[in-house]
């Protein structure tokens, strides 16, 4: 076999075929979990076959673009609507399936040197940006809003002033976004990932960052599945089984991170006003409708439910059991007060990620001849969002004691491996001198 032949087949492990694999397959398990999302809320049912462009959009969302919405009912009323919101379980879904294509190829390299790395990732890059730009350019439709009968169907008849509100997504910050999305999920990977040779400086930096990384990641990873568990026990007993399905395959993230963070002290301020219909635990349904931004911390939710009060043992024993198999994975001699610190800077990144991610803010209104809210249920409010920088410090702080606490744990089997690899290389001595 020539020279010429042998570098030739890794190259073609990362062509465009390859990339364009990687990216299709990400977006099809996205828009599958979404589909599935979207039919157990009902939304398969919507007029004038706008299920297609509704799916459309909740993919762009996920992935961080941006949809604008906008109403009009006629020259003497206006309608107003937005929202910010990610549904996370189909974000989720796609970063675990592109971030395991992109590294695939990557792993039966000797080497990978910076500039091929580069060029694959822009591989993804470009045909990830083609694909999301036809999903946003896809992701528009308007609907006629119901006022049904009585005083505000016959002003709206009278004044031919039909409300209706639609969304649209916005091209350019929607490429914008899941540009980082993309970028952000290709660092985790790498960052993460065993058995993936890069350029020298940047292996000893992750040999550094990847074993705080890693936990960080099963962190989440781990907290996901737990809720997943407790979503399908309370399926199974107490019924609801459709609204919960919906809540898994859209948004079970948006309320396990934020209960993480709870577990840790982190403080949530939210308020729901009109007729949401939330895919959400009853407790929290119930906490946010007040006439008042409500508070959502560990107190609030104890005195509804007391079972709540295992939400710091809960996250705390996952912190530890992450912490611990960072110290195992950490170079031989790294002392446990460095890994607490490594910990804390990664746990605190972590917390405010979260708090970027599971934000949500939605609003609609109509208002007719300059009188707001009239009809009653025709508008709403719902908002849930984080004390910011509160949660970060509170994330440091664990992260700290957590790390230290790790270490020492793992001292003892750290000292075992020494001992062993000690023997192995003595032995290794006396067999070749």
């Amino acid at each position: 076999m020539s020279p010429l032949t042998v570098s030739a087949r890794p190259a073609a492990r990362h062509s465009w075929p390859q990339a364009l694999a990687v990216v299709l397959t990400g977006l099809a398990v996205m828009v599958l979990v979404a589909a599935a999302g979207l039919w157990a809320a009902g939304a398969a049912g919507l007029p004038d076959g706008a299920f297609p462009r509704v799916l459309a959009a909740t993919v762009v969302t996920a992935v961080g673009g941006s949809i604008r919405l906008a109403g009009d009912a006629g020259p003497l009323a206006r309608t107003e609507a937005g929202i910010t919101v990610l549904p996370l379980s189909v974000a989720l879904a796609g970063a675990l399936v592109v971030g395991a294509g992109f590294l695939r190829p990557l792993r039966h390299r000797t080497v990978t040197s910076a500039g091929e790395a580069a060029l694959w990732a822009a591989r993804v890059a470009v045909l990830w940006v083609a694909a999301l730009t036809g999903l946003a350019l896809a992701a528009r439709e308007t609907f006629a809003v119901d006022v049904g009968s009585g005083t505000l169907a016959d002003l709206t008849s009278l004044f031919a002033a039909e409300p209706r509100v639609g969304f649209a997504a916005d091209v350019p910050p929607t490429v914008l976004f899941a540009l980082l999305w993309l970028a952000g999920v290709l660092v985790v990977a790498l960052l993460v990932a065993r058995r993936v040779p890069l350029p020298g400086r940047l292996t000893r930096w992750r040999e550094r960052a990847r074993p705080v990384s890693r936990a960080m990641v099963e962190l989440l990873l781990t907290a996901v599945a737990v809720g997943l568990v407790v979503a399908l026990v309370t399926a199974a007993t107490r019924g609801n089984a459709r609204t919960t399905l919906a809540l898994i395959l859209l948004g079970l993230p948006n309320l396990v991170w934020p209960a993480l963070t709870v577990g840790l002290g982190a403080t949530w301020n939210g308020r729901v006003d009109g007729p949401f219909g939330l895919p959400v635990p009853h407790i929290l349904d119930v906490l946010l409708r007040t006439p008042d931004v409500s508070t959502v911390d560990l107190g609030t939710l104890t005195e509804y439910d007391g079972r709540m009060a295992w939400l710091p043992v809960a996250a705390g024993v996952l912190l530890l059991a992450v912490a611990v198999r960072a110290a195992l994975r950490s170079p031989p001699r790294t002392p446990p007060w460095l890994l607490a610190v490594r910990l804390a800077v990664a746990l605190a990144l972590t917390m405010l990620a979260i708090c970027l991610l599971c934000r949500i803010s939605a609003h609609y209104g109509l208002s007719l001849l300059g009188i707001g809210d009239l009809g009653g249920g025709l508008s709403g409010e719902l908002l849930l969002r984080p004390r910011t920088w509160r949660t970060v410090g509170l994330g440091a702080l664990w992260g700290l004691v957590a790390g230290f606490l790790g270490g020492l744990l793992a001292l003892p089997v750290r000292r075992k491996r020494r001992s062993a690899d000690g023997h192995h290389e003595r032995g290794n001595g006396a067999l070749h001198p």
